[in-house]
C-alpha cells in the first residue's frame, strides 16, 4: 500500500467511484497514435533469459526518447520490469530453422521493423563455413515477404571459445548486407561484435545485464539513424515519458508505480499519461494525479511542473482477476 494517511485514501477512492463509469469501460479509451511493430527475432541472445536481455533497455530508451513502439513476436517472458515482453527469439535455434518459421511469423504480426541477431548456433555446428549462405537465403526469404520492412541484421557478439569462427562469419556477412542494401533491399547492418566484450560473457556466450545493455545502445542507436524505423521523433517542447512498474501483486490486484520524465530542454507545465490495464481490471485508487477513462491520467496540482531532465512519479492499484500488467504508457506534457 501506498504511504498516505488513511482518510486520504478513502477520499481518493471515493473521488475516483464518483467518476464516470467508463473507469471501467475499455471503450471510452482515448486512442494514441499506433506503435510501430518491431520484431526481435534471433536465438537465446534475443530471448534473453530471466532479465530480457537487450529488449529491456531498449524498450526503455525508445519510451524514454518518446517512441511509440510494440515488440512483437511469439513468445513473451522477461522480467517483471519488463512491460512489453513480445520477441521471436528462439533458444538453441539457428538460421535454418529460423528460416523454416519467419514467413510465417512475418505473416502474423506484420513487423515495421525487425532486428536479427542469428547465427551463434550454427557457429559450433557440423557446418559453420555455410553460415553466410543460410544466412544470405533468410534476409532474401525476409525481404520478400516484408519488402517495406527495415530490416536491422547484426553482426553477432563474440564466443569464447569459437572467436575465430565467429571472426569469419562476420566478415562473410558484412559485404554481403551491404550488397543486399545497395541493390534496393531496406537491410542495415549493425556490428554488434565489438559492442559485448568477452568479459561480459559469463558461460562464454550469453551477455551479463551489462553486455545486454550495450547490445541495447548499438541496436538504439542503428534505428534512431534510420527515419521510420521507429516511428518519427516527437515534437520539439512538447513531450514526456512514461514508464510503468508493477511493484506489488497479489490474488486479485496488483500496485504499479509510474515515472514521468521531462526529457526536454524547458520545464513542463503539466502532463498527460495514457495507458491500458489487463482485461477485467479497474484502477480502485491512485496518488499523484486524477484518473479519468481507461486509463487516462493527469497530473495533481503539486506534479505537474517537471523540471529539464527531472521526473516525478504516480502510482495506482488496480483490481481484477489476470495477470498483473500494463501496457506501455503515451506521455503529452503541457
Amino acid at each position: 500500500m501506498p504511504c498516505l494517511p488513511k482518510a486520504l485514501c478513502g477520499a481518493l477512492v471515493a473521488a475516483l467511484l464518483a467518476t464516470s463509469p467508463a473507469l471501467a469501460d475499455q471503450s471510452t479509451a482515448q486512442p494514441a497514435a499506433d506503435p510501430v511493430r518491431v520484431m526481435p527475432l534471433g536465438d537465446s541472445i534475443t530471448q534473453g533469459g530471466s532479465i530480457g536481455g537487450y529488449r529491456l533497455d531498449l524498450g526503455a530508451k525508445l519510451r524514454a526518447a518518446g517512441r511509440t513502439v510494440d515488440f512483437v513476436g511469439s513468445l513473451a517472458d522477461g522480467p517483471g520490469s519488463l512491460p512489453d515482453r513480445d520477441h521471436e527469439g528462439h533458444p538453441g535455434w539457428t538460421i535454418a530453422q529460423i528460416d523454416a518459421i519467419v514467413v510465417n511469423r512475418l505473416r502474423t504480426y506484420t513487423p515495421r521493423t525487425i532486428l536479427l541477431h542469428i547465427g551463434t548456433n550454427d557457429m559450433y555446428g557440423s557446418d559453420p563455413a555455410g553460415a553466410p549462405r543460410r544466412l544470405s537465403a533468410l534476409v532474401d526469404k525476409i525481404t520478400a515477404q516484408a519488402p517495406g520492412a527495415e530490416v536491422f541484421v547484426s553482426t553477432i557478439i563474440p564466443i569464447r571459445f569459437a572467436d575465430a569462427t565467429v571472426r569469419n562469419y562476420n566478415a562473410a556477412i558484412v559485404p554481403m548486407l551491404r550488397a543486399k542494401a545497395a541493390a534496393g533491399k531496406r537491410v542495415h547492418v549493425v556490428d554488434m561484435y565489438p559492442a559485448v566484450p568477452i568479459s561480459d560473457l559469463p558461460d562464454g556466450i550469453h551477455p551479463n545485464a551489462a553486455g545486454y545493455s550495450k547490445m541495447a545502445n548499438a541496436w538504439f542507436n542503428a534505428l534512431s539513424s534510420v527515419p521510420g524505423s521507429i516511428g518519427d521523433p516527437p515534437a520539439p517542447g512538447g513531450t514526456c515519458t512514461a514508464t510503468p512498474k508493477v511493484t506489488g501483486t497479489w490474488n486479485g490486484g496488483f500496485q504499479a508505480e509510474v515515472t514521468v520524465t521531462n526529457p526536454g530542454a524547458t520545464a513542463t507545465a503539466g502532463w498527460t499519461v495514457r495507458f491500458t490495464l489487463p482485461g477485467g481490471h479497474v484502477v480502485t485508487q491512485l496518488w499523484g494525479g486524477t484518473a479519468s477513462g481507461q486509463v487516462t491520467v493527469t497530473n495533481a496540482a503539486y506534479n505537474g511542473a517537471i523540471g529539464p531532465g527531472a521526473s516525478t512519479t504516480f502510482g495506482f492499484i488496480a483490481s481484477g482477476s489476470s495477470a498483473a500488467q500494463v501496457s506501455p504508457a503515451t506521455c503529452a506534457s503541457a
